[in-house]
């Protein structure tokens, strides 16, 4: 299912973290830092969506939220950026999102696809042993969970 009509673009996802992320900071206190030990609190998030019974349809949103802080996460902690798929781009329908993540050595990865994946399948499809196998992640200085939403970036973000 493409879809990207509810997707925002590479420029957006930033700020669509950052909102789901705080939103659920504020309802929960759960620490969503953008580290790398918060992706099993993501893991957590999304296996409390399947044991409530959610159906794929119902959890779309939180499911977006959720891949979007998990490319952030990407971004922040191995050097990553987020990317725009154009209409023909061959990995588009494989996706089945506009956005992708570009590593460091040139690869692109789907975390919002992944994430829909460990809603659908199960815990076997970690998102924190997602993080910690992807080739082509480098290590990064960690980023100020103030940095701005907006994309806007400054020397200390």
């Amino acid at each position: 299912m493409d879809s990207g009509e509810q997707t925002p673009r590479a420029t957006g996802m930033r700020r669509c973290a950052a909102e789901f992320a705080d939103g659920v900071t504020a309802r929960t206190r759960l620490p969503l830092d953008y580290g790398v030990a918060s992706l099993g609190v993501v893991d957590r998030i999304i296996d409390g969506l399947r044991r409530g019974g959610a159906r794929r349809q119902d959890v779309d949103g939180p499911l977006l939220g959720l891949g979007a802080y998990v490319g952030e996460v990407l971004v922040r902690q191995a050097g990553a950026e987020w990317v725009d798929l154009a209409p023909g781009h061959p990995l588009r329908p494989v996706f089945g999102h506009p956005v992708a993540v570009r590593m460091p050595d040139g690869r692109l990865w789907n975390p919002l696809g992944r994430t829909v994946n460990r809603f659908e399948i199960g815990p076997q499809e970690s998102l924190r042993t997602y993080f910690l196998t992807l080739h082509g992640r480098r290590p990064v200085r960690p980023v100020r969970r103030d940095c701005p939403s907006d994309g806007r970036a400054t020397s200390l973000c």
